[in-house]
């Protein structure tokens, strides 16, 4: 029998106007019960020669940062971000040219970290699967959008995490009126942001396998929907369980806002255009909080109502909620799934689907890729656990200070909510400042792609520039925390704070991204679990810590703590190679 494998030389090719390309037979599907058997028609598919023409070897990329989650063992990793004129590659063409793939084996997600190919012990795939990619100049391809459509996308979905990070903070300028209300201590009514907080790390490990599964879009709508509703029971309250539960369900809800919209970027944006929307993604989750004090502390103050506070929250929710549902689905995979049945339903050639079809890939297998390996590489890769904890402090020091200025700003001046929330203002004008230092670091860094081939190292020049800041910000806080200085002294931090707070993330975001690129997902998502875990934590002893220690050392012992981090990211700029070699169990960023 003859074999279904190319050789190399089989057809020749044009790969910009498809003349010439291998012809599959397909039903041409016009009888009315829908299953095809019609005359038979010729659909065009790639080649070996074209394939190759395009760049492709036998040797697989590392998948995208939006590739789905359990991408282990895939045969074309490029199927999501190439374009190709007949949009159809099949499995024995992919094979022809040396690559070789599996379907996830039931029972198992087919995701063992501890592989460092990503291969699979599954069922080879099927041959005659015929792959489904987005054809030259594809107006479906979020990558073809124009640029201020992208741009416009992408400025709502950083004011939905905005709005998202808005809600947990959104108690902290009226703990008094959760303790009048329901006669408890400060420290039980503090549990009413760290428990949003801490939904937030454990509403990734539901939103993220539905969203690979569904889409974006609908995982957005959903999930904002019901955040809208439970705002309801936060603001009737009878009882503090009731509000302490409904407040630890809406951090799960909207947690989807602060998850999956750095994978949104990632589908609208190429890697080399990746890094300026990731500065607007790092800005929105600490500049969020921020707005929460300066605006509820004027409700607080001047309407004494702890359920306007929620009202006020629940409109914003659902503004951007209407906002966010004029976002089109952005998930390459989805985008290809529903063209490929449409095909099927054309063409009556049922072999025509995407590669997460064909593995096969159930929820069930997503929720465990989800969080094993994320567990995995929090507890066996130290590059990413001295990274994740840095993020964790600057995370933590913000919600600290939701603590801290309450404590300094009315024992020393006397000062009231109100008064106490534009003091948070200096944060706000730091983190705007460093949204404009980033574009210069991405302009270095394009500068230096040009020269030579990059590293992860090379995105540490914005954490190099802001680590000082948010160490030096707790010194001036320490320093100036005195009843004759004038309250600007202690406010003047917040603007070091704040630029120094975007300056990290941005920069740490980007390195895990590129030292963990097989597996960045799951390396992300680690990073979400460990800052939620800290930023739920650190505002339960932060007053303590203030009336214990004093109000100059307590911001000293934290300023010790951010000093030393300094030494963090010039040590991984100068011996990070070596480091990550020595370190991690496998080299993850695909480069030598």
């Amino acid at each position: 029998m003859e074999s279904v494998h190319e050789s190399i030389n089989s057809y020749a090719s044009d790969a910009s106007n498809g003349k010439f390309l291998p012809q599959s037979y397909v039903p041409q599907a016009q009888q009315q019960d829908g299953r095809g058997g019609g005359s038979l028609r010729l659909v065009p598919t790639e080649t070996v020669k074209s394939l190759q023409e395009m760049g492709l070897s036998s040797e697989k990329p590392i998948p995208d940062v939006n590739a789905p989650s359990t991408s282990a063992g895939v045969i074309f990793p490029e199927e999501y971000t190439l374009e190709t004129p007949t949009g159809l590659v099949k499995i024995a063409t992919l094979v022809s040219l040396g690559r070789t793939g599996s379907a996830v084996p039931r029972g198992g997600s087919g995701t063992e970290p501890e592989n460092d190919k990503g291969e699979t012990g599954g069922q080879e795939l099927d041959e005659d699967i015929e792959l489904v990619t987005f054809v030259i100049g594809d107006p479906e391809n979020p990558h073809n959008w124009s640029l201020r459509r992208r741009w416009a996308y992408t400025l709502l979905l950083s004011l939905l995490v905005v709005a998202v990070a808005y809600g947990s903070a959104c108690v902290t300028a009226g703990m008094w009126l959760i303790t009048r209300k329901y006669d408890v201590s400060t420290e039980v009514a503090i549990l009413s942001c760290s428990l949003v907080v801490l939904g937030y790390g454990v509403g990734q490990l539901v939103w993220a396998p539905l969203s690979d599964l569904y889409g974006r879009r609908i995982t957005y709508f959903t999930s904002l929907f019901l955040y809208v509703v439970f705002n309801i029971p936060c603001a009737v309250a009878p009882n503090i369980q009731t509000l302490l539960v409904c407040r630890f369900i809406c951090g799960v809800l909207s947690s989807s806002g602060l998850c999956l919209v750095g994978g949104s970027l990632a589908d609208m944006f190429p890697a080399d255009l990746r890094g300026l929307t990731i500065a607007f993604f790092a800005f929105a989750p600490y500049g969020g909080p921020v707005f929460a004090p300066l605006i509820n502390g004027f409700i607080a103050v001047r309407t004494e109502r702890l359920d306007l506070i929620f009202w006020v929250n629940m409109a914003l929710a659902g503004a951007v909620w209407l906002l966010v549902a004029l976002v089109p689905e952005t998930y390459a995979p989805i985008i290809l799934k529903r063209r490929a049945e449409k095909l099927r339903k054309l063409t009556g050639n049922q072999n025509i689907m995407t590669e997460q079809e064909a593995q096969g890939l159930s929820l069930s297998a997503m929720v465990q890729t989800c969080l094993l390996r994320p567990l995995y590489f929090i507890f066996t890769e130290p590059v990413l656990d001295l990274m994740c904890f840095y993020v964790c402090l600057i995370y933590s020091l913000l919600y600290a200070f939701f603590c801290a200025y309450p404590v300094i700003f009315s024992e020393l001046y006397g000062y009231k909510d109100d008064k106490i929330g534009l003091m948070f203002l200096p944060i706000i004008i730091g983190a705007s400042l460093a949204l404009a230092t980033t574009y210069w670091c991405e302009k270095k860094y394009r500068e230096l792609a040009a020269r030579r081939p990059c590293v992860p190292e090379d995105r540490l020049l914005g954490a190099m520039i802001g680590a000082p800041f948010s160490a030096i910000a707790l010194w001036i806080l320490g320093a100036t925390s005195y009843k004759h200085i004038i309250w600007v002294g202690p406010a003047s931090s917040g603007l070091a704070f704040g630029y120094g707070m975007v300056m990290v993330y941005y920069s740490l975001n980007n390195y895990i991204i590129d030292t963990y690129a097989l597996y960045a997902s799951s390396a992300l998502a680690a990073k979400v679990f460990l800052r939620s875990a800290g930023g739920a934590a650190f505002p339960l002893f932060t007053r303590q810590m203030y009336h214990r220690l004093g109000l100059q050392w307590a911001s000293w012992l934290l300023a010790f703590v951010a000093t030393a981090l300094i030494a963090l990211p010039f040590a991984f700029d100068r011996y990070g190679a070596a480091l990550r070699r020595r370190l991690s169990k496998h080299n993850y960023s695909g480069i030598e």
